[in-house]
């Protein structure tokens, strides 16, 4: 996990300030190339090879600099592959970019898996691609001095209005412009039989939590001590024999009590941070400085996972969490309401598709900010494609009378049943920080001041969300931001 910034252009002015201001993402190490008509820098969060993989890596044969943010987890099947077709010079997964961009060229993105996003450059041409779903981020700009990449907004905000998200899934070449390397597979016959279901699932899960175990640093678990943080954790534990967890809240919120009792039952390290109103507060400015957001439905669970994370890169450098459980297998509790299966997979794949400037957007920017890794195991490809070949009738909430049902039954022997079956919650309430935020604009911003912020045009709706846009003003004050802003049109409930 790191910061990269990439300048394509004949004048390149601002390319070490950009770098700078990515300097969260990478504590150990930051590193650059500078060339006649383009830049590469790269703030290195050392996870593989941590003595030889420093950025940016380079192929002597193509002439191609390499640098990426995010984890190959096949590249080692593929060097096994290369092996005496190309002389590797590290152990660092990035480095299988070069050859495989030799072998495959504009294909490479479809060859490996992970989350990624990274550039190639060379004198001749440029290549950058992001990961299918979008798990690690990228954006760009362009102006008359160029062409500008970088993992975060901030980097970039001043150089044009034209600041875009870079699309999960997609590739751009210097050559070709902007292209798209995936989509969902259609799915012509979906899986009805339940057994067959819940073995897949198992099976699937399992192996995609071991492929994120892929690291020279220690790895710990999110543990909120909801199903999803536990079922992660309970899959951990099973590879190996000593496992940090970490959960944070208010001294006497419901996720603290559960999340004691998925560790002790596991027998994992456990670490708690408890916190006070003054302090989520006081840390609110610095969330929505690295969230680069000022959407509520996300900045009310946004406080408790910055503390989270604080705690966490305390002890490790990287952790797994149960993020996009929910999106596979319909755990909102809006779409308790939904009685038709194929309204309900629409909804899905809707949701997913926005994960990447929402929930994996607030994932990404507030682990980051401590110079931590976060992975999704839910969302390994494999494992997502999987999950929407599921016949939708089964995740429907009048199916079986709960949320979720399939993934509870199939780990039902990994848990206590209290876990197991516990009543779905989101994080923010589970961690008792929801209504603060809220309590907290209504009593510092007037029925006036809000009256006038709506007469002006300000992009809210709610005190609450004037309450953050003004701090996100502060640190995004040109115009344009806002349009970069992920926000979710659904009503939640």
């Amino acid at each position: 996990m790191c910061g990269i910034v990439g300048f394509f252009g004949s004048n390149l002015p601002g390319f070490e300030d950009a770098l700078s201001i990515l300097a969260h993402r990478g504590p150990d190490g930051t590193s650059s190339i500078c060339q006649e008509n383009y830049a590469l820098g790269h703030n290195r969060l050392a996870i593989i090879d941590v003595e030889g993989g420093q950025q940016p890596l380079y192929d002597p044969q193509s002439k191609l600099y390499a640098i990426a943010n995010g984890e190959i987890y096949n590249h080692q099947q593929w060097r096994d592959r290369l092996q005496g077709n190309y002389n590797f010079s590290t152990n660092s997964d990035t480095e299988i970019l070069l050859p495989l961009y030799q072998k495959f060229g504009t294909q490479m993105p479809q060859k490996i898996r992970g989350m990624f996003s990274f550039i190639l450059a060379s004198d001749q041409e440029f290549f950058v691609a992001r990961d299918r779903l979008g798990i690690k981020p990228l954006y760009y700009a362009q102006s008359e001095e160029g062409l500008f990449f970088a993992s975060e907004i901030k980097a970039l905000i001043e150089h044009g209005e034209q600041i875009k998200e870079f699309p999960p899934g997609h590739y751009y070449h210097s050559n070709e412009g902007l292209q798209p390397y995936y989509d969902f597979p259609e799915v012509d016959v979906f899986l009805e039989d339940v057994e067959v279901i819940l073995e897949k699932i198992r099976q699937g899960l399992s192996q995609s939590v071991r492929r994120r175990l892929m690291s020279d640093v220690p790895v710990g678990v999110f543990l909120s001590g909801g199903l999803d943080s536990s079922i992660i954790a309970a899959l951990m534990k099973r590879e190996l024999s000593e496992l940090h967890s970490f959960s944070t809240g208010f001294a006497n919120s419901p996720d603290l009590k559960a999340a004691r009792l998925v560790a002790e039952y596991l027998g994992t390290i456990h670490h708690e941070y408890i916190y006070s109103e003054a302090e989520m507060l006081s840390v609110l400015p610095e969330v929505i400085y690295h969230f680069e957001s000022y959407d509520p439905a996300w900045l009310r669970s946004c406080v408790p996972t910055y503390l989270l994370s604080h705690l966490a890169s305390q002890y490790v450098k990287v952790v797994l969490g149960g993020d996009a459980s929910d999106e596979l297998f319909a755990g909102y509790s809006y779409l308790a309401d939904y009685n038709d299966g194929k309204t309900l997979n629409q909804e899905l794949v809707y949701r997913i598709k926005g994960l990447h400037n929402l929930n994996l957007q607030k994932l990404d920017r507030l682990t980051m900010a401590h110079g931590l890794e976060a992975r999704v195991p839910f969302l390994d490809i494999d494992f997502v494609e999987m999950a929407l070949t599921i016949d939708p009738t089964l995740k429907l909430y009048q199916k079986f009378g709960i949320e979720k049902w399939l993934l509870r039954k199939a780990f039902e022997d990994y848990l206590p049943p209290e876990i197991v079956w516990r009543d779905k919650m989101e994080f923010a309430h589970g961690s008792a920080s929801s209504k603060v935020l809220e309590a907290h604009a209504e009593a510092t911003i007037s029925d006036q001041d809000f009256d006038q912020a709506r007469f002006r045009g300000d992009p809210i709706k709610t005190k609450e969300e004037l309450l953050y846009y003004r701090i996100f003003e502060q640190y995004f004050p040109q115009p344009f931001a806002v349009n970069l802003v992920g926000k979710w049109d659904r009503t939640f409930h």
